[in-house]
């Protein structure tokens, strides 16, 4: 793929986001004022994938969502409310934007290949799946006959829907993705710095660049800056940790990635409710409670583990609001707020289907803390710090710790201290971040959620998930508190010289992809990926190098219109199988066989599905009525199925549709 069509693609795709921001900017002024520009870049990304996931629902084209938006636009335009003068002075929130876009889509641009070494193959099937055949439920591409009813897919669906509007294809649309989530990332934190501080607004930006204090240790002693990471994934025995920067590098496009910008909504819609509530109207007030409620009802979809942890936080929020308020809005936001949040995604909760959480479990033995300073040192110094004052005032509360020192939680004693006196404070926002982050630190230590990884792998995935929001919690909380220290004291170097820094660091940061230029495939399991596979947005040109034959046939199956279902190899996890419905978004018996357990639970379709792909391949006198038993269109015969395969196929019942390059393409006919 040429870069000019690439550019072309990246311009489509940032113009409608510019859009779809811009008619929504002058409806959320009321709630939010002069914060209303930032805000309308998350919230109507939030607006967008509501609209086209009940046009997905009523089986209508996701493109007639963009009417709202136009209508939206329509409106502001007939009230004056674009007048160049103030979009020229609110140029500075599109520069923050245009930032944390173009630092990601470098990243993406140095390292694009869709791989099958982590997750990536998974996020680009349901990309692929979403963009192939909108509807809602959106098709399951490794079950045939099966729905993403058993996940939550709102932030592939919203991409997807992105990329469908735009006409940018999944393996573009799926390096963009890490450039919309940090660039919307970072003007919601921007915003939260410029509404909590007086000076070094940008500061908060560091809680997507910074990494724990594990990673400079292993640097120090020999390791490159991606082995450095990769040690710190698995720092905590038989669980996994992931910080925003190295979840960038690494290029999943995971739900709880792309979910992370309405964490950083929510977290500002709190803020400035904590700030402004007092000073808003009714009107601005229902507003800003209504926005509370888009940003935590599209959590569960988005990534539930996210719910599980800022549900409780805006229930508490809330309660403390109306605590303190003592007014007719806020009473009834704290009953309004859920029931938003419940029933505009009503649908969704009455389809899902997913094995599910057993309960809560604990009895793990207690996390190491030199492995938890490791990760959370930095972050706790800051909140060690900022109790410092308290501590001396008051040394009695460091009690708290003792009763854990002396059963072996240390970890638990070390979260604890700072939580006790932070609670005793007077609950300036930046603390009630640090508690929440603390709590779920504390949770996470003597609680895991059951579900179908066991044994010493019980507590992976609440380790995985809960980790990641604590670091957006307590690192945002924790910055805020630093930032705060450092405003109130007077600049050192004069203004010119502050630009100039600034100017700097900003050119810095978006070359320090290309600088680092670190190589994930290559990294992580020494794959030869060819040259020119990388330097580009398109995450498959690796195929056309390595694999131009499989390339060829996948690039002629996407041109396939209709309801089609195919067969292709399967053979386990993370390995080069599934391929083809990964790359097509075309359903295949079964994919990843692991990942399906996972979401389905174990049943009849374990064994069977395997033994019938074996069958389809191997029996020519059975292949006909297995595809017919899936409803399987077309069967997919590349080097992958020869050597997992015996292959035999019926000389009868099937059409070679396609040939090339040692691929071959069988169609079932299905009419009459």
């Amino acid at each position: 793929m040429d870069l000019i069509l690439q550019a072309s693609y990246l311009l489509f795709w940032a113009g409608l986001l510019k859009g779809l921001q811009l008619a929504l900017w002058p409806r959320l002024r009321p709630a939010l004022g002069d914060y209303a520009y930032p805000a309308a870049y998350p919230v109507s990304l939030l607006l967008f994938a509501l609209a086209t996931w009940y046009c997905g629902l009523l089986r209508i084209p996701v493109a007639l969502a963009l009417l709202l938006f136009v209508a939206l636009g329509a409106w502001g335009l007939r009230r004056g409310e674009y007048r160049a003068r103030e979009l020229r002075g609110l140029l500075a929130w599109d520069a923050i934007f245009l930032i944390g876009f173009l630092f990601a889509l470098s990243v993406r641009f140095t390292d694009p290949v869709i791989g099958y070494f982590s997750e990536q193959y998974m996020n680009h099937a349901f990309l692929a799946s979403v963009m192939r055949e909108p509807v809602v439920p959106p098709l399951d591409p490794w079950f045939a006959g099966g729905h993403l009813t058993v996940y939550y897919y709102l932030g592939h669906w919203l991409m997807g829907c992105l990329g469908i509007v735009t006409g940018v294809p999944s393996e573009v649309a799926f390096n963009l993705i890490p450039a919309t989530v940090y660039g919307t990332s970072f003007v919601m934190l921007y915003a939260l710095g410029s509404l909590l501080l007086r000076r070094l607004r940008w500061v908060v930006l560091a809680v997507l660049l910074l990494v724990p204090p594990s990673v400079p240790w292993f640097l120090a002693t020999g390791w490159n800056l991606y082995g450095a990471f990769q040690e710190t994934n698995w720092i905590i025995p038989g669980a996994r940790f992931e910080f925003p920067v190295f979840s960038l590098f690494l290029g999943n496009a995971h739900a709880f990635e792309m979910a992370a910008f309405n964490q950083f909504l929510l977290i500002f819609l709190l803020g400035f409710a904590w700030l402004r509530w007092g000073g808003l109207d009714a009107r601005g007030r229902r507003g800003l409670a209504l926005l509370i409620g888009l940003s935590i009802g599209s959590m569960p979809p988005l990534s539930s583990w996210d719910a599980l942890v800022y549900g409780p936080v805006v229930a508490v929020f809330l309660i403390l609001l109306w605590a303190r308020e003592r007014e007719s809005v806020s009473r009834t936001a704290v009953v309004a707020v859920p029931a938003v949040a419940f029933l505009i995604y009503l649908p969704y909760y009455l389809l899902l289907q997913p094995a599910g959480v057993g309960g809560i479990g604990w009895g793990f033995p207690p996390t190491d803390p030199l492995v938890f300073l490791a990760i959370w040192g930095g972050f706790l110094a800051v909140v060690y710090a900022a109790v410092a004052r308290d501590i001396r005032k008051s040394p009695v509360y460091l009690a708290v710790a003792l009763p854990f020192l002396a059963t072996g939680y240390v970890v638990l004693g070390v979260v604890a201290v700072p939580l006790v006196y932070l609670l005793r404070r007077n609950h300036s926002f930046p603390d009630l971040l640090c508690v929440a982050g603390l709590a779920v630190l504390a949770f996470c230590d003597l609680f895991y959620l059951r579900e179908m990884l066991g044994g010493d792998y019980s507590r992976f995935n609440t380790i995985f998930k809960f980790y990641f929001d604590a670091w957006v919690l307590l690192g945002t909380g924790s910055l805020l508190l630093a930032g705060g220290w450092f405003a109130a004291r007077r600049p050192v170097l004069p203004a010119t010289l502050r630009r100039g820094a600034a100017v700097v660091a900003v050119a810095a940061l978006l070359a320090a992809p290309f600088a680092l230029n670190i190589d994930i495939g290559r990294g992580l399991l020494g794959i030869d990926y060819p040259e020119a596979g990388y330097n580009t947005l398109d995450g498959l040109a690796y195929l056309d190098a390595s694999r131009p034959g499989e390339a060829a046939a996948i690039d002629y199956l996407r041109t396939l219109g209709g309801d089609h279902r195919i067969v292709e190899a399967e053979n386990g996890d993370y390995g080069y199988y599934s391929r083809v419905s990964t790359f097509t978004g075309i359903p295949t018996i079964l994919g990843q066989i692991s990942h399906e357990l996972t979401w389905r639970g174990n049943g009849a379709w374990y064994t069977a599905r395997p033994a019938d792909i074996r069958a389809i391949y191997e029996r020519p006198n059975e292949t006909i009525a297995l595809m017919a038993k899936y409803n399987a269109t077309l069967l997919y015969v590349g080097k992958p199925e020869r050597e997992r395969y015996d292959v035999r196929l019926p000389d009868q019942g099937l059409l070679l549709v396609y040939d090339e390059g040692g691929v071959q393409v069988y169609e079932r006919p299905t009419g009459g």
